[in-house]
Parts: structure tokens; C-alpha cells; sequence
């Protein structure tokens, strides 16, 4: 059903776990599908420059998360909102249909951790 791309970031997903005093944190759910996505974002000079996950959910869920967190990194902010659910699922090299809803988890969630840093910054 998955990939092997997709299988790799399921069996070894990238930075798991909770910042320390993050900049900005994300978190989206799908009641339906009982996923959950927290994302936790440190910025310096307008750049993420790390960038943490924690997943609750399916295969597809914890390697979206984890693929886009390596997307994520380094980027600006402005670069960083721009990541899109097609992006996220195009990195994994595609993810089944009834699962393209965890790439619009993973970016979302991606999307409102950067919209808390900026409401706690009062950067609009």
C-alpha cells in the first residue's frame, strides 16, 4: 500500500519530539480519521531553523510529519508557508488517496505553528 519512501519515514522518522520553549507550535486533528499532528518550530532571523513532531496516527500520518519537517528546515518563513499538501505528499513520491488527507494534516499543521509564532510576535 505504501511506498518505500513513505515506509522509511514511517520505520525512521525525522525529528520526533518537542522543542524546549518553541517559537511557534501547530496542532491539527481529523476527527474522522482520529489523527493528530503537533509541530514545534524554534526561529532565528526569520529562518526555521529547527523543527520537531509529534504524531499521533497512521503510517501515512507519522511520515508526512517527518518529511515535512526535513522540508521545513532552514527555509524562511515566508518559504516555509508556501509548502502545500501536493508538496508534502510529492516528497513522500505520492501517498495512497485515502490517505492524502495526512498531507494536508502535516502542512496545516506546519502553517498554524508559524501563524502562533507571528501572533506572539504580533508579525502579521
Amino acid at each position: 500500500m505504501y511506498n518505500e519512501k513513505v515506509m522509511d519515514h514511517f520505520n525512521n522518522p525525522r525529528n520526533v519530539g518537542e522543542l524546549e520553549n518553541p517559537d511557534g507550535v501547530g496542532k491539527v486533528g481529523n476527527p474522522v480519521c482520529g489523527d493528530i499532528m503537533k509541530i514545534f518550530i524554534r526561529v532565528e532571523n526569520n529562518i526555521i531553523k529547527d523543527i520537531k513532531f509529534k504524531t499521533f496516527g497512521c503510517g501515512a500520518a507519522i511520515a508526512t510529519s517527518s518529511v515535512l519537517t526535513e522540508m521545513a528546515k532552514n527555509k524562511t518563513l515566508q518559504e516555509a508557508l508556501k509548502i502545500n499538501n501536493k508538496m508534502v505528499a510529492d516528497a513522500l513520491g505520492g501517498l495512497p488517496g485515502n490517505k492524502m488527507h495526512c498531507s494536508n494534516l502535516a502542512a496545516n499543521a506546519l502553517h498554524e505553528a508559524i501563524r502562533d509564532y507571528m501572533q506572539k510576535r504580533k508579525v502579521c
